[in-house]
């Protein structure tokens, strides 16, 4: 599972530079009409023409809003990252992907809700155990709707596939964020291609196992591996044992209908509700 995920501005500045370039260009436009007018001023008070209304240098003044906003400027340039921040970078398209992994999640567990028919008809069949019971489970079959479609089918798959994808890929660039060397060696490698990282395509691959930077400056790939290959000893590999014993505990499985049962989960109504 690759995804690329590439800035589509090539031209991306830091809030910090924007605000600089803003606040020094209005002091320059004021100078620059302050110019204008001495220079007029200068040629039009030996001739005796060209008298203004008394008003004009006050629109060429630099206003202390002015002043401080370009003094706060200065200050911002100071912490400035040229090349930018992988571990910023980074972090920002994590939650970009655990943004799409809730958006997958709430598509699953309203597909699953909707699928709710097959549960009861499992537990309706496995409570069967006389040829009576039977009969009233093919009575209860024949008499509703029990079915599922493709279609919900095909959204379940489709959402549970989704949610692997980007929570591997948020897990994978969180991993690298978190990790010192791995950042210092990412931003080195923008400092080396004259560029700003987040200019750079940043993708996780699952079948090489890595977090790669495609620098388009330089045609090269940076990758950071998960597997604990390289310098960096990222080992963040579960098997698939492990990741659902850790959903066994979790709060979307506890509350749900394959734990908690069909007619719990419906109804609210549960065994120890009823004390039987």
């Amino acid at each position: 599972m690759m995804v690329s995920l590439f800035l589509t501005n090539s031209a991306v500045q830091s809030t910090e530079l924007d605000t600089l370039i803003e606040t020094s260009a209005a002091i320059v436009s004021q100078i620059d009409r302050g110019i204008l007018m001495t220079g007029a001023a200068i040629g039009f008070a030996h001739t005796g023409t060209g008298i203004s209304d008394g008003q004009l240098a006050g629109t060429a003044h630099i206003s202390s809003e002015q002043v401080t906003a370009y003094s706060n400027a200065l200050t911002g340039m100071v912490s400035y990252l040229p090349y930018g921040s992988a571990e910023d970078y980074l972090n920002e398209q994590a939650q970009s992907e655990l943004d799409a992994m809730n958006e997958a999640v709430e598509i699953f567990t309203s597909v699953v809700v909707d699928m709710l028919a097959v549960q009861q008809v499992s537990e309706l069949a496995e409570d069967a155990v006389t040829p009576d019971e039977q009969a009233e489970v093919q009575a209860y079959v024949a008499a509703n709707d029990m079915s599922i479609s493709q279609e919900d089918a095909d959204t379940y798959n489709q959402s549970l596939d989704l949610i692997e994808e980007s929570a591997n890929n948020a897990g994978a660039f969180l991993a690298v964020a978190g990790n010192p060397e791995a950042v210092a060696f990412l931003n080195q490698g923008a400092m080396d291609n004259n560029t700003r990282i987040e200019d750079s395509g940043l993708s996780y691959s699952a079948s090489t196992q890595s977090v790669n930077i495609a620098w388009a400056s330089s045609n090269t790939i940076s990758s950071i591996y998960m597997n604990g290959q390289d310098q960096f000893n990222l080992d963040v590999y579960a098997s698939h044992a492990d990741i659902l014993t850790a959903g066994a505990s979790s709060e979307l499985y506890l509350t749900g209908p394959t734990y908690l049962g069909w007619r719990c989960f419906t109804t609210g109504v549960c065994e120890e509700d009823s004390g039987t």
